[in-house]
């Protein structure tokens, strides 16, 4: 497929042979910025195992400066005062069965769903819909709560769930290209020790590759520390 001229012009920016220190990365990408619109930050992981080996390694990150992206966080539950503790923490929907119809009916316009252990049962009837979207909740990454306020304010803050993919890689956006250097910075470092601790503890080098990009820009090449 033939590349626009400011793709091909930003090219001209990136070394494709080089592994990039984070700093400069970031450089590297805002530099290649010239879009009108506020480019997401991506980063990549290549893990040193994958599916076919038994593996699953998902998990979340609580980005110090969050993503840049309004989360809409859904809420099910069966309780009337764990639905009020939701709605107080900022949830934008919540409700129990009329919700779980709606689901069944196509309706996925969320972006994290929370729900407690006692309302588990009939989300679970769900699931054939949520499952597929990457959406079903589950307690190995806190979305199974009985602390729905918490756990709402978490996401809402700039907590962001990751799961690998059947080749061994895992996607997480660590923020926008406006975020200010130090910003993004520590925002990728705690994505890397989250996704690594989520691997047997985090003990040992699980990382085989680690790459930067913003939407429009070539991804960058990061050292491995």
């Amino acid at each position: 497929m033939k590349k626009s001229k400011r793709y091909r012009e930003t090219l001209k920016l990136v070394d494709k042979t080089k592994v990039y220190e984070i700093p400069e990365a970031i450089s590297v990408l805002k530099k290649a910025t010239s879009t009108k619109f506020n480019e997401t930050v991506e980063l990549a992981f290549h893990l040193m195992m994958s599916e076919k080996e038994g593996m699953i390694v998902r998990g979340v990150a609580s980005l110090p400066y969050g993503t840049g992206k309004k989360v809409k966080v859904l809420v099910l539950t069966i309780s009337s005062e764990k639905a009020k503790e939701a709605r107080d923490a900022g949830a934008d929907f919540v409700g129990f069965e009329e919700l779980l119809e709606k689901i069944k009916n196509g309706w996925s316009d969320f972006d994290v769903v929370i729900t407690t252990p006692d309302s588990m049962k009939e989300v679970s009837k769900v699931g054939r819909y949520l499952g597929p979207k990457g959406l079903m909740p589950t307690p190995k990454i806190g979305t199974v709560t009985a602390e729905v306020g918490r756990k709402v304010e978490e996401v809402k803050k700039g907590q962001v769930q990751f799961k690998m993919d059947k080749g061994g890689n895992i996607h997480l956006p660590v923020g926008k290209i406006s975020f200010k250097e130090e910003e993004l910075i520590e925002n990728i470092n705690t994505a890397i020790i989250s996704v690594n601790n989520s691997i047997i503890g985090g003990k040992g080098q699980h990382i085989k590759s680690l790459s930067l990009s913003s939407t429009m820009a070539p991804s960058l090449k990061l050292k491995l520390k």
